[in-house]
């Protein structure tokens, strides 16, 4: 999201007050599917923060997909503060600076939208580690992209638990940004998995970044689509059997609009 003047705020060095009690926390931790439905990473370079983890590719300065989980219980009209952008400690190759955005007539687009996060201050604060944004056009991402991103934050209520993963198409040639030379991607992909037994479903969206008015149905391809576009095998880990079948569908007949 375009350029703020709030406090600085290192998200690794939280406050100790967290309003998302603690006995939750808990109780996730033991039944968390954070890690288990994880993509395969192009780079080797997998940071896994506490309510996210992404693949950072050092050649486009950005990360390749983010992931996490997105529970009902996660869904929260808490107002929080928000920090400035800050690069990504955890990141060995170095995020790169949130200055590469400055005057380039592009937002800090969230991959893992901070709304997606208001349950904690930590969770809230890690979205905005310089690894989770992307240069996008406003048009783009103050209208299809947030239209995605709130359909999103609808189905995790609706369904209960989702798995997330999102990130734009990376490929050379791409026009880029800032001293770093951060590249804009001109497709951005969001992947959910609905993990619900017994009726376990997906569907993956791929959106031009351009400015669009089309119902968000328009934009379902096959993960395979992606696959395709990125190297990336995004559910390694469940049966083949199950993987194969989903990932093959471009149907969301099972999925309301």
């Amino acid at each position: 999201m375009a350029f703020y003047t709030f406090d600085l705020f290192y998200p690794d060095e939280a406050s100790k007050k967290n309003e998302y009690p603690q006995e939750i926390i808990e109780n996730e931790d033991k039944t968390s599917k954070q890690f288990d439905y994880l993509p395969t990473s192009t780079t080797n370079q997998i940071v896994k923060h506490n309510f996210l983890t992404l693949s950072y590719n050092e050649q486009f300065e950005q990360a390749e997909w983010v992931a996490y989980e997105l529970k009902a219980s996660h869904i929260s009209r808490t107002n929080r503060k928000r920090p400035y952008f800050i690069y990504d400690k955890k990141v060995k190759t170095k995020s790169a600076n949130y200055r590469n955005y400055k005057g380039s007539g592009y937002d800090r687009g969230h991959l893992c939208p901070a709304g997606d996060r208001k349950f904690s201050e930590r969770a809230f604060n890690e979205t905005f580690f310089t690894s989770n944004i992307s240069p996008q056009k406003h048009d783009f991402n103050s209208g299809i992209w947030n239209r995605l991103e709130q359909k999103t934050r609808y189905w995790a209520t609706k369904d209960k638990q989702l798995f997330v993963i999102t990130g734009g198409i990376l490929k050379r040639g791409l026009k880029t940004i800032g001293q770093e030379k951060v590249a804009v991607p001109n497709q951005f992909y969001k992947i959910l998995l609905d993990y619900s037994k017994p009726q376990i479903k997906a569907i993956a969206f791929l959106i031009p970044h351009q400015k669009s008015n089309s119902p968000l149905y328009k934009f379902v391809v096959s993960i395979d689509e992606i696959e395709a576009l990125t190297s990336i095998d995004f559910f390694p880990n469940l049966p083949d059997e199950l993987e194969n079948s989903l990932e093959k569908s471009s149907n969301y007949k099972n999925w309301s609009f």
